[in-house]
């Protein structure tokens, strides 16, 4: 089915005259380590700053910023749009970039420097412990629904999301995890709302005594002629 729409999508924008290639990514897992939404703003600084950087993040942002810069003429191929991104965020030049356009858009200066100075964060905080073991298999929509459940998404429109609920920590496939290990950190409004997300998320994982090595974030290259 991804082939299928990715497919489609390239010959319509193609027919219309318009560049364009798709990379088929790995949605078997959480890309990063959070869920929500003042917490994934927070992992994006710590991203572009290189405090910390998750290898399957990385792998996608950066092979989507070299098929943009190749398609926009910027580069001579994804390849080499590739190092380039991996160049801006290495000398700081991303996180300067991002900082301006905060500044433009009427946001704090120091973001960046200072992020939990203007980022809502929630008052409660649980570990999703289990039994010992390696993470073989994630049900990414139970996940989606736990953070939806602690506010941090909407069932409707015209429902209002709480910026500072969801998780953290999120453990990966082929991760060790136990009692002292959790699969993930909940960050919830109140005790309640934070025990129904860490059962969402214990239903969400399967946990195996042996370890299974996670497959590759980018499957494919998919473009206007393969």
């Amino acid at each position: 089915p991804a082939r299928t729409l990715a497919r489609s999508i390239i010959d319509v924008a193609t027919s219309a005259g318009a560049s364009i290639s798709a990379l088929l990514t790995d949605m078997n897992q959480v890309l990063g380590r959070t869920a929500g939404n003042a917490i994934e703003v927070t992992e994006a600084i710590d991203f572009l700053t290189g405090d910390h950087r998750e290898n399957r993040l990385e792998a996608v942002t950066v092979a989507l910023a070299g098929e943009m810069l190749a398609l926009g003429g910027l580069s001579e191929s994804a390849e080499d749009g590739e190092s380039l991104a991996r160049r801006v965020l290495d000398d700081g030049s991303a996180a300067d970039r991002c900082a301006s356009m905060v500044r433009a858009l009427g946001g704090p200066g120091d973001l960046i420097e200072r992020p939990a100075e203007h980022l809502a964060a929630a008052p409660v905080s649980r570990p999703v412990t289990t039994d010992r073991g390696y993470v073989s298999a994630i049900d990414v929509r139970e996940v989606g629904v736990a953070v939806i459940e602690l506010g941090g998404g909407r069932r409707l429109a015209s429902d209002e999301i709480d910026p500072a609920v969801g998780l953290t920590d999120i453990a990966g496939i082929g991760e060790e995890v136990g009692p002292d290990a959790p699969l993930s950190i909940v960050h919830a409004r109140t005790e309640a709302m934070a025990e129904e997300a860490v059962e969402h998320l214990r239903r969400a994982y399967t946990i195996s005594p042996d370890q299974s090595e996670p497959g590759p974030a980018v499957i494919e290259r998919m473009g206007a002629t393969g």
